[in-house]
């Protein structure tokens, strides 16, 4: 199971935060974008709380827009869309659901990219997963299946805004304990670090930073000679 697609295919990635398709699988989206893959991202949130009280929120969310747009033309993502909730504060509602599924019978993907809701804890260095990373994962599964396929699920989105029903052929889920596909990246690392670096407000000094994302290459690789992937749970439906 490859990505190998013989034709274009139209690619929406729906994660949390800004920076979270960067950091997730920013490799990956730079290789399908330069393969001539169509990508759009749909994000939840606006990370206003991802900094240290220097600044307000509101102003954090206006800086994390510009560089979540800076970033994406780096990777050349087609369409960068927030819908704004609050940091932090992500639950797996109904309501949000809804949106989620809106999202998908509007753009209609091929492909969906998401993260794992089951990961707790995504390595053995990094800690705790953020709560809004596992409840994102798990509304944005369940809008995939059943909801987003099925026309009896939320039937005012066809009523009242015309979206059919549509499930994406594969779901490609980052962050994940389980993978079942790994793509090896290395030709398109320098492309998600130029567009990690876009996020300034989060990454701290930049010299450091850079050193420690060229660390994440492979254990049988080295510093020298790397080799780098990134790992999903691919689920087909096609």
């Amino acid at each position: 199971m490859t990505d190998n697609w013989q034709t274009s295919q139209k690619i929406l990635v729906i994660l949390a935060h800004p920076d979270d398709p960067e950091f997730f699988c920013g490799a990956t989206l730079a290789r399908w974008a330069r393969a001539g893959h169509e990508i759009h991202y749909f994000l939840l949130t606006c990370g206003d709380k991802g900094g240290n009280g220097d600044v307000t929120p509101a102003e954090l969310c206006h800086s994390r827009h510009a560089e979540q747009q800076a970033a994406a033309a780096v990777i050349g993502v087609e369409s960068v869309r927030l819908l704004d909730l609050e940091d932090g504060y992500l639950l797996p509602t109904l309501d949000l659901r809804r949106e989620v599924v809106r999202a998908i019978r509007q753009e209609k993907p091929d492909i969906l990219v998401t993260c794992d809701p089951t990961n707790l804890f995504p390595s053995t260095t990094y800690g705790i997963n953020h709560p809004d990373h596992r409840y994102a994962g798990q509304v944005i599964l369940d809008a995939v299946f059943p909801a987003a396929g099925n026309p009896l699920f939320f039937p005012e989105l066809l009523r009242d805004e015309g979206l059919e029903a549509h499930t994406p052929r594969q779901v490609w889920v980052a962050l994940t304990a389980q993978p079942n596909v790994t793509l090896d990246v290395t030709e398109t690392w320098e492309v998600k670090i130029r567009a990690l670096k876009e996020h300034k407000s989060q990454i701290g000094d930049p010299i450091e930073f850079e050193k420690r994302i060229r660390g994440w290459h492979t254990a049988e690789s080295t510093d020298e000679d790397p080799i780098y992937e990134e790992k999903f749970r691919v689920v087909r439906f096609d």
